[in-house]
């Protein structure tokens, strides 16, 4: 999933003074935004907002959260060999007793295979598997192959038994349920965390598939499949409150065969790689119907996706093709901020290619919160020109990324964007990428010529490793590997043309 740069604001307690005899006023205290991110998060990272008057209760907010996702991962993980999940794979033609998460959701993938003709479907593993296997050999699945994986997959897999709540496994077929666990996991853990504590609201985000419950509004980004940076500009900002927002694509997984990508998200009912839509974003009050639909948009036809879409209540969506053009619900332009008009000036014509900045952190054990880090470019006098990314979670702690803070001493100037969440497909954890475009702070094209790239990630109560690259940024592309410490794996920086997309 992509990330923004995050602030957590400290709470501020305001006193007031009393007078002999006179009791003191008590000062209701203002509700701040908490911010945390985490990698390692059911093989991405996680994003939580928390608006509350106490950090400390923030603190119980994650928590309760990381506590939730574990609980539930234990119950539907199809990676974990223990899980509940797992474990009932392993039965056949018996009704097991389960617990009533796995039977909400394999009751809903019943309720979605029905509702999507076959497209939407738990055994869509089976054919993953064969098109995994085939591209380790560096070579397309035969026909064989994919023929057994339809059949397999238009099997029955389970009977359910609701007055006893049982399930009954009697096919052989690989079967995953990743198709909206995660949003299922997503809105329980929110739902958790507000049956809880007394916080205004909260926001859960993970690898781009996110819940808003409660008294907040969410400026919520829309990666734009074909530029894949974390700072690159959203293709649309939406404003929300109490929704479920999914996103689902092929830009960012999927089997590399003979030079040719192809997609991770596979028909079940054809076993070939979905192609026509490259992203698909849904908004729904549920988090289930956001993360169901988004999958089903890039395996149905955009007639098909239109017409299911139809038949649910506050559903809107942004379907984007493989040409480019946007497929939207009527009232998709109702939730979008108004774009600002930007101005393109002579010296921008001339910078011609941009620098790409690659980082991959050092993974910790378990649930790891992110550490802090910052990315700035310099001119050739030493001057700071760019700050291209700055993570942090309180402004106390700014001083820990000590190269960065000796040399600029201050935070950035308020930005409404620092706060804003990104909804996108799913990335690896750990793995982020950056973009300078030549700007300086302040906008301004800066003339082309040589700079530095410095990278600085620091961990509390870990290691620092700090990086930096010079680049004669002009007409020659140039890319560069870096290994890092203790904290980063390394970094890359590549300078070369601008993508056609800007």
């Amino acid at each position: 999933m992509k990330y923004t740069i995050a602030l957590m604001v400290c709470c501020s307690l305001l006193f007031s003074s009393s007078f002999a005899g006179t009791p003191p006023t008590k000062t209701k205290k203002t509700a701040q935004l908490y911010v945390s991110h985490f990698e390692n998060v059911l093989g991405t990272s996680l994003e939580i907002k928390t608006s509350t008057v106490s950090a400390k209760q923030a603190i119980e907010v994650e928590n309760i959260v990381l506590n939730e996702i574990t609980r539930l991962s234990a119950i539907l993980s199809g990676y974990d060999s223990k899980s509940e999940f797992s474990n009932w794979l392993k039965t056949k033609n018996q009704p097991i007793a389960v617990s009533k998460d796995l039977f909400t959701v394999l009751s809903l993938f019943d309720q979605w295979r029905l509702q999507t003709a076959g497209a939407l479907s738990a055994a869509a593993e089976t054919v993953n598997l064969v098109w995994k296997n085939a591209a380790a050999k560096n070579q397309l699945p035969s026909n064989d192959a994919l023929k057994n994986a339809i059949a397999q997959t238009q099997q029955i897999h389970w009977t359910l038994d609701a007055a006893n709540q049982t399930a009954t496994h009697i096919s052989d077929a690989p079967l995953n349920l990743n198709s909206f666990a995660k949003s299922y996991i997503i809105k329980a853990a929110a739902n958790a965390a507000m049956a809880a504590t007394k916080i205004n609201g909260i926001l859960v985000n993970i690898g781009g598939d996110l819940v808003i419950a409660g008294n907040i509004s969410e400026n919520i980004q829309i990666s734009n499949p074909k530029a894949d940076a974390e700072n690159d500009a959203p293709i649309d900002n939406l404003v929300l409150s109490n929704k479920a927002v999914a996103t689902s694509g092929n830009y960012r997984r999927g089997e590399l065969i003979n030079g040719i990508w192809y997609s991770h998200i596979i028909d079940p009912r054809t076993a070939k790689p979905a192609n026509e839509i490259i992203s698909a974003t849904v908004v729904a009050n549920s988090a289930t119907d956001a993360g169901a639909l988004a999958t089903a948009f890039n395996v149905l036809s955009t007639k098909e996706s239109i017409a299911l879409a139809a038949k649910y209540a506050g559903i809107d969506y942004l379907m984007i093709t493989k040409n480019g053009d946007r497929i939207e619900s009527a009232n998709w332009k109702n939730l979008v901020v108004p774009k600002t008009t930007a101005t393109t000036t002579n010296a921008e014509k001339d910078w011609k290619n941009e620098v790409f900045i690659g980082l991959e952190l050092a993974q910790q054990p378990g649930f790891a919160k992110r550490p802090f880090a910052a990315v700035w470019v310099e001119d050739k006098d030493k001057n700071t020109v760019k700050t291209i990314a700055l993570w942090y979670n309180k402004a106390r702690w700014l001083p820990d990324v000590k190269e960065w803070f000796r040399k600029n001493g201050a935070p950035l100037a308020s930005n409404p964007a620092v706060f804003s969440t990104i909804t996108s497909a799913t990335r690896s954890p750990g793995k982020y990428t950056l973009k300078w475009d030549g700007k300086d702070d302040q906008g301004t094209i800066l003339k082309p010529g040589k700079y530095t790239i410095h990278i600085e990630v620091v961990r509390e109560h870990g290691g620092h490793d700090l990086l930096n690259q010079e680049i004669d940024c002009n007409d020659i592309p140039q890319q560069f590997n870096l290994k890092g410490n203790i904290e980063l794996v390394g970094a890359s920086i590549e300078y070369k043309k601008k993508s056609a997309e800007n």
